[in-house]
């Protein structure tokens, strides 16, 4: 006869050995679902370094899948630790992501830990050191802040009773009491980072330094004032262009008894597609209002190609009769493929609760022939505008014929009230169509005005942060270190050391060496590179 006890100790065993097993397998899983996710995640990187940050779709696939491996990271390692504490069998490993070195340029400390005097097996004295191992932890130190005495010795003259002491330091600002690192680090939170002064002004009092909303803001005026002569060069710049990408986003305008909506407009001059040698530059202006005659103002005097939407504002640079002439519209094909694009996307209609196969087939449809011009586009990019224009002529040009008659025939069996028609309607429009099919033309015409929209990108961000501009003015102050900044970003240089440094320099060099200062030409000094080390 069994004996129960024994038989229960069994059932026992056998269930913590079936949920060791569950766990272990439930790691294995975890892991495999992280490392799939994660090299998702990788070749949609790869895909959009390659090919452009044009698309939709992939921004919002590298979004999802970066929010999907965080979240299946964090499942892997609870479940792996709950393998280990549960499981008794052979231990169970989790492949690991192999972690890049830390950077050269930081110091290191190193930290020795107190070696052994004995032998901790029998205890003799007689131990020789044969090696070292060393294990690196990433660490920050808090920002320090420090007050730097400049001493100017007073000498008198034992003959003449005269007093000789050097002259006073020089300060970036007038009557100044902060830094040009300083300073930088101020202009670049509240326009670079989207810090407005007042959570500046509470982060700087938790560190121990009271600076009140008010003497923040007199610094910034203070450097905007200090660096308009470097604004109307990359102005200047820009303008001298022979192609720009315009557009424009809402910025909310603090008014009489609550928010109005402003505008902030930009213009990009980036020669780079076209293997252009004018370094890249960007101006943003500030309206109350979205009027056409904005963009007119901005753009007086300048003729050449625009890149941007159909806004009816831009129309009087299109007139004929214009001084010194008419300004040649090329219009964004990524906007009219976005048209179809939002009827066609299977992903956003189920969020919004509708059924999948409530997507147009026309527009999925006109977005895989508007795809296939942006692939042809991307193995031109970086030709000079001879070799673009003939390759568009041979591969493009049949797609493009191909695509209007399809859409014509399309249309006439649509009704004028379907979503659809509007967007065939906003491609095919008589005023439109020579304007999109204006890349075909010119090889320095690109067919999309992504660079305009990458530069909002920022602003847009930032209206989460700061809410709205307080004032007309402070909104044009905004524009102009946007542009400052901008423009140092899409030369590849640290905003805040280039701010830092030509806030330092520009009051000591003459007029005709301020190019020097400008962000292409910008080269970081080395002493200031070393006392940051």
């Amino acid at each position: 006869m069994s004996n129960p006890a024994s038989e229960l100790d069994k059932l026992r065993a056998e269930l913590a050995a079936t949920k060791a097993e569950l766990a272990q397998a439930r790691a294995v899983v975890s892991t495999s679902e992280a490392m799939i996710s994660g090299l998702k995640l990788e070749i949609a990187l790869l895909r959009r370094e390659t090919y452009g940050h044009s698309a939709e779709r992939s921004a919002r696939l590298i979004d999802q899948l970066e929010l999907q491996l965080e979240d299946l990271v964090t499942d892997a390692t609870e479940d792996a630790i709950c393998a280990e504490t549960t499981t008794k069998v052979a231990a169970f490993e989790r492949k690991k992501p192999i972690r890049k070195p830390f950077p050269e340029h930081l110091p290191r400390e190193r930290v020795v830990v107190e070696a052994p005097t004995r032998c901790t097996c029998c205890g003799s004295d007689r131990i020789v050191k044969m090696g070292e191992d060393i294990t690196e932890t990433l660490e920050v130190v808090p920002r320090q802040w420090k007050v730097i005495q400049t001493v100017r010795e007073k000498f008198t003259c034992r003959a003449c009773e005269k007093i000789s002491q050097p002259p006073a330091p020089f300060h970036p600002i007038p009557r100044g009491w902060a830094g040009p690192s300083l300073l930088a680090m101020i202009i670049y939170e509240k326009y670079g980072q989207h810090q407005p002064l007042n959570r500046q002004a509470e982060r700087y009092s938790r560190e121990g330094v009271e600076l009140s909303l008010s003497t923040l803001a007199d610094q910034v005026g203070a450097v905007a004032e200090l660096l308009k002569p470097l604004h109307d060069l990359i102005e200047a710049h820009v303008r001298a262009a022979a192609r720009l990408h315009g557009d424009d986003t809402t910025v909310p305008l603090l008014a009489r008894g609550g928010t109005k909506t402003a505008r902030l407009w930009t213009y990009v001059r980036d020669d780079r597609p076209f293997a252009g040698t004018a370094p890249p530059a960007v101006v943003f202006r500030f309206s109350r209002d979205r009027a056409g005659a904005h963009p007119t103002e901005h753009l007086t005097g300048w003729q050449g190609i625009l890149q941007a939407d159909a806004y009816a504002g831009y129309n009087d640079l299109y007139r004929g009769d214009r001084k010194p002439g008419p300004v040649l519209p090329a219009l964004c094909w990524s906007h009219a493929r976005r048209k179809f694009f939002e009827l066609a996307d299977i992903a956003g209609n189920i969020r919004k609760g509708k059924e999948a196969n409530e997507i147009s087939p026309i527009a999925f449809e006109a977005v895989k022939r508007i795809d296939a011009l942006f692939e042809i586009e991307r193995d031109l990019n970086g030709q000079d505008p001879a070799a673009r224009l003939e390759a568009r002529k041979a591969r493009s040009a049949p797609l493009i014929e191909e695509l209007e008659r399809w859409l014509r025939a399309e249309r006439a069996l649509l009704s004028k009230h379907a979503k659809v028609a509007k967007a065939i309607d906003y491609l095919l429009s008589p005023g439109h169509w020579p304007s999109f099919t204006r890349f075909l033309t010119d090889g320095r015409v690109c067919l999309s005005n992504n660079s305009a929209e990458r530069s909002l990108r920022g602003v847009a961000l930032g209206r989460k942060s700061w809410l709205f501009a307080g004032s007309e003015r402070g909104g044009q102050r905004a524009a102009f270190m946007y542009s400052l900044i901008g423009t140092a970003k899409l030369n590849g240089i640290d905003p805040q050391a280039w701010l830092a440094d030509i806030i330092a320099r520009i009051s000591d060099l003459p007029v005709s060496r301020l190019p020097e200062l400008l962000p292409w030409k910008w080269k970081q000094p080395e002493d200031r590179s070393e006392k940051a080390a």
